[in-house]
């Protein structure tokens, strides 16, 4: 039997800063998860940047799930955080220092 499996972009040439939140994805179908970022063009980082993944049951409500994904402070290079027991919905947030941006594209690869 095959996998049932579905890739989604979450964010797509975004600029990100500190609180930045991609779009919630439904994804309570599926038996894991892989989350990869990619830094689309470069920009000074003053500190350590990082995604956090955040679930909800119903899209609105939010809380950290526990696992931080490094956002790559060079062009082209990927980061990436794997998931398994998750309700719901996903999304990420970033945490950067102040003033500090990164330019990202963020993949969900869902499988059941």
């Amino acid at each position: 039997m095959l996998a049932e499996s579905y890739t989604a972009v979450i964010a797509r040439g975004e600029d990100w800063t500190d609180g930045s939140a991609t779009e919630p994805y439904e994804a309570s179908w599926a038996r894991e998860a892989a989350i990869s970022l990619r830094r689309l063009e470069p920009a000074p980082v003053s500190g350590d940047a990082s995604a956090r993944v955040q679930i909800s049951l119903d899209g609105l409500h939010w809380i950290d799930e526990g696992t931080t994904v490094e956002i790559p402070s060079e062009v082209g290079k990927i980061a990436l955080a794997r998931l398994t027991g998750f309700p719901g919905y996903l999304r990420l947030v970033a945490d950067m220092a102040d003033g500090d941006s990164a330019f990202m594209l963020a993949t969900l690869s869902l499988k059941a």
